[in-house]
């Protein structure tokens, strides 16, 4: 599939790709890098979350990165139409509702960072709200297939947090940053083998132009 794709259709992936990388200033990327490193790299919890604060990337951020961002590109590039529109817009809502349940789910492992900016007051009220928000966005942009994806991006972010935060004992930004960009990239990724009949629910929204 990948191969028969037009040169246009591959670039045009690959410019979203790095779009939605300069639009972040790059945050989530620096994330997931810094945490290939501290996470496989590092055999103590301070030794972990010192590497996080080191600016130098090693050998696993850039053989970490330079894999996120080929699978990335290939399931932008591997979304066929009617799916197309329709996981460009839902994939970035799912990978922030993960990242809001990774922050509500597990402590934050320093008592300061920058991933403490994100953590509001709002508790189980503010999860609650993100998780209507996703649910909604999940129908109303791909019906069935939105609440499979929706799911798989739930258990995805839980996976990475349980295991982060046993190596860890608690979350940072830079894992908050890892998980969005994982979850991008699985929700992208596992769209391409979902059938396109499995789009909709015309039966429940009939009022909806699909």
């Amino acid at each position: 599939m990948f191969i028969a794709l037009a040169p246009n259709h591959l670039l045009e992936s690959v410019l979203l790709v790095v779009f939605l990388a300069v639009m972040t200033r790059g945050l989530h990327l620096d994330g997931f890098m810094d945490s290939c490193d501290a996470l496989f790299g590092g055999h103590t919890r301070e030794r972990r979350l010192e590497i996080m604060r080191d600016p130098h990337v090693g050998a696993f951020a850039v053989a970490g990165v330079v894999c996120l961002l080929i699978i990335k590109c290939a399931a932008v590039a591997g979304l066929v139409q009617p799916l197309r529109l329709h996981m460009l817009i839902l994939f970035p809502c799912l990978s922030r509702w993960a990242m809001l349940l990774v922050m509500e789910l597990y402590p934050y492992a320093r008592s300061e960072g920058l991933g403490t900016a994100f953590l509001g007051s709002g508790g189980r009220l503010q999860l609650f709200f993100g998780f209507v928000c996703a649910l909604l966005a999940s129908l109303l942009a791909a019906g069935v297939m939105g609440l499979v994806l929706l799911l798989a991006a739930s258990l995805i972010a839980w996976a990475i947090g349980a295991w982060a935060s046993r190596r860890l004992v608690g979350l940072t930004g830079d894992v908050y940053g890892a998980v969005n960009e994982i979850v991008e990239t699985a929700v992208l990724a596992l769209a391409c083998f979902m059938p396109a009949g499995f789009l909709f629910m015309p039966q429940f929204f009939p009022g909806l132009p699909w």
